[in-house]
């Protein structure tokens, strides 16, 4: 649906969904966990189109050369969503209104109906349906990129069968995996490991476990300039530096995963390799995200979305690891069984990755190979 009608309308829809739902919350908490349940399936689904749409909107105004660049900086900012949200999410539950824990969803519910209302009138699919751009800008955007236009009802059949056998995107699908599983492993795991292991209270929990998502958010910022500068003519191929940043961004945060495990109940320290771990994984936000648009620019929200899919996977698994091994027993020594299945799986995504991952445009995109 983004590949052919755009982002905009996804995206904002997709924003505003979340924002009506998570404004429902509360009040599905006090009627039954059931509708909390069914409550959180439909914001999961408003969700799923926000990526890809993401992509579609980044395939039609961003020049190739910066690919990298405007991608990881527009992710940053989902970084930056986690950091407040951790921030004011852990003082709101400590001293909000509401009795607490529901003025988060209301604070946050009404910041994305209203951020949506702005995104509905300021947003635009691509440079063709702009009405205020300059002619020099769209010109150009036209001339680096290709005219778009979302309207067009001969757009060629997305080639489905060369898609889901082609090796790079299923080396990505791997990787995102990967990526994923780590990802998560802190976005879920780390309150429930700093509040029954370390000890420390919501107010201080969602301070410093929103530590780790700030170091990422700067993090992805520097991996994007530094690929972008990485693959300027004259320097590496885009396929070397996507495998580079995929290795850095895998390999490093298994490594201060296993280092965490062995420093006890010592906080410092703890919280210092979770931040270095989240860090590092930045980088692999330069290769795996960003891929979709090396293999093919034409379908690169489809592609998106089938690489995201794939990776969701490891975002449902990793909570079910971290549940099923600290249930009842949320001990330094069952986390680091978590911390080294994490590590096992980066590594595979790494490997994998490394043998068949690609960042050059694929023959069903469609058009010439860009030089």
């Amino acid at each position: 649906m983004a590949d052919r009608v755009g982002g905009k309308w996804l995206f904002g829809g997709g924003i505003l969904g979340c924002a009506v739902l998570t404004l429902l919350t509360p009040a599905a908490a006090y009627l039954h966990v059931v509708a909390v349940v069914a409550l959180r399936i439909l914001e999961g689904m408003f969700e799923g189109v926000m990526l890809p749409a993401t992509h579609a909107l980044l395939s039609r105004w961003t020049p190739p050369a910066q690919t990298t660049s405007a991608v990881t900086f527009t992710f940053a900012g989902q970084e930056c969503g986690l950091v407040v949200g951790m921030l004011l999410g852990g003082v709101l539950s400590d001293h909000g209104f509401a009795g607490g824990w529901p003025s988060v969803f209301y604070v946050f519910g009404a910041i994305g109906c209203l951020w949506s209302t702005a995104w509905f009138l300021l947003c635009y699919s691509s440079p063709s349906t702009h009405p205020c751009i300059s002619v020099a800008e769209r010109e150009y955007l036209e001339k680096v990129i290709g005219h778009v236009d979302d309207s067009t009802i001969d757009r060629p059949p997305t080639p489905w069968c060369k898609i889901f056998t082609s090796g790079p995107l299923l080396a990505c699908c791997v990787a995102k995996f990967a990526h994923n599983w780590g990802y998560h492993s802190i976005l879920d795991g780390l309150p429930l490991f700093y509040f029954d292991v370390l000890g420390f209270n919501m107010t201080k929990n969602g301070l410093l476990a929103s530590l780790p998502f700030l170091a990422a958010c700067v993090m992805m910022v520097v991996g994007g300039r530094l690929s972008d500068w990485m693959r300027a003519p004259g320097r590496l191929s885009t396929t070397k530096v996507r495998k580079i940043l995929l290795t850095c961004g895998l390999v490093l945060p298994s490594i201060f995963f296993i280092m965490s495990g062995f420093f006890g109940c010592s906080r410092g320290p703890v919280v210092l390799t979770m931040i270095m771990a989240m860090g590092c994984a930045a980088f692999a936000w330069a290769c795996v995200t960003v891929n979709s648009l090396d293999l093919s620019p034409r379908h690169a929200a489809t592609l998106l979305g089938i690489t995201n899919s794939t990776a969701t996977a490891g975002s449902i698994a990793a909570p079910h690891i971290i549940g099923a091994l600290t249930f009842n027993r949320s001990t330094r020594a069952q986390w680091r069984k978590v911390f080294y299945i994490t590590a096992a799986i980066e590594w595979f995504g790494t490997m994998v990755y490394l043998l068949f991952g690609s960042g050059e445009r694929q023959d069903w995109n469609g058009e010439e190979k860009s030089v």
